[in-house]
């Protein structure tokens, strides 16, 4: 009888994803923000991927307001071709890029915190399973929304921001 076996990507490193966070713009109500590029799982097919990161506030914050991290996927794909959501009046392309929403159209938020109103603060994220987002199955192509309303930019050195991911599967030997 085969045994199965949870394997992580990497047990030395994570996969960084492409997103410029760094000066982000503040957004009252979260819809104008900042897309990763697309994340490609047709060749790894993992089960789950974990999603980690670290986000740091601008000088000056406002308390009590949120970082978010929403999660999309592609919502049709053709011959090799994807159909991205819209944002707005925009449709989502394949790579990092700014983003704007319609208020009651944001994807589903996986992540906030509330800040406080220290400048500088770095705000730990992990989501331990991104596919429980998409209701257990891991997209081929998906990808990630950042936005905050912290009333000021969130820092401007981008190595005091990251979002990294590490796929999961199941061996069976």
């Amino acid at each position: 009888m085969p045994i199965l076996t949870t394997t992580y990507d990497s047990a030395t490193a994570t996969t960084d994803l492409s997103c410029t966070i760094a000066s982000l713009a503040t957004s009252a109500t979260l819809i104008t923000g900042r897309q990763t590029a697309v994340i490609d799982n047709s060749s790894n097919q993992y089960i789950d991927m974990q999603l980690m990161g670290q986000i740091m506030t601008g000088t000056s914050p406002t308390v009590n307001t949120t970082i978010a991290l929403f999660a999309w996927s592609v919502i049709k794909r053709v011959a090799g071709a994807s159909t991205y959501p819209r944002a707005g009046t925009t449709q989502l392309a394949a790579t990092d890029a700014a983003a704007t929403w319609v208020l009651d159209q944001l994807p589903p938020l996986i992540w906030s915190t509330n800040v406080n109103a220290t400048s500088d603060t770095s705000y730990p994220i992990n989501v331990r399973s991104v596919a429980q987002i998409f209701g257990g199955v891991l997209p081929q192509f998906y990808g990630f929304y950042l936005a905050h309303n912290t009333g000021v930019p969130l820092n401007g050195t981008a190595g005091n921001h990251w979002l990294t991911t590490t796929g999961i599967k199941i061996t069976s030997t």
